[in-house]
């Protein structure tokens, strides 16, 4: 038997009523027979990275296990995404689900198809946080505490109630 894998997923929506993708996305995240033990922070509105023109975003952070391996988990993030109507117009463009992979165990993977950690996690606030708010103490894969990483992005996020 495969032994149960820790990873941390983004959510990220601004578009077709953001804050019910958000709240949809991790239900189905929840009810998926791949997944378990699913803890999500709390949902905050932020600003766009990219293109200024664009809505604000509703994000997240979900904590799960899982069995499958890390491009199964990307197949069944990209399938979610589909399920919402995800259309790539631009890069870093608007969207109506957004889920990234953002950490699997302590795996650094550099495949064509999938990077982990997530390239830009340690720079994006809108990630940094929800993820300290699920699980503070996290080491991440470089060896290092995330809580290392909170003072080197700003906290421009607005708490959705």
């Amino acid at each position: 038997m495969k032994p149960w894998i820790t990873l941390f997923i983004g959510v990220g929506s601004n578009l077709d009523d953001p804050l019910e993708q958000a709240t949809q996305a991790i239900q189905e995240l929840s009810a998926h027979r791949h997944l378990r033990n699913i803890k999500a922070s709390p949902l905050y509105q932020s600003k766009p990275v990219g293109p200024q023109d664009q809505p604000d975003y509703i994000n997240a952070v979900v904590r799960c296990e899982t069995q499958l391996g890390p491009h199964d988990v990307l197949d069944l993030l990209q399938a979610l995404e589909q399920g919402h109507g995800r259309v790539r117009k631009r890069h870093w463009g608007e969207r109506s689900l957004d889920l990234d992979l953002l950490l699997y165990s302590n795996s650094q993977i550099h495949t064509p198809r999938l990077t982990v950690p997530h390239n830009f996690m340690l720079e994006r606030g809108f990630v940094l946080y929800p993820l300290s708010d699920i699980e503070p103490e996290l080491q991440l894969p470089n060896g290092k505490a995330l809580k290392d990483y909170l003072d080197t992005v700003e906290f421009d996020l607005t708490p959705v109630v």
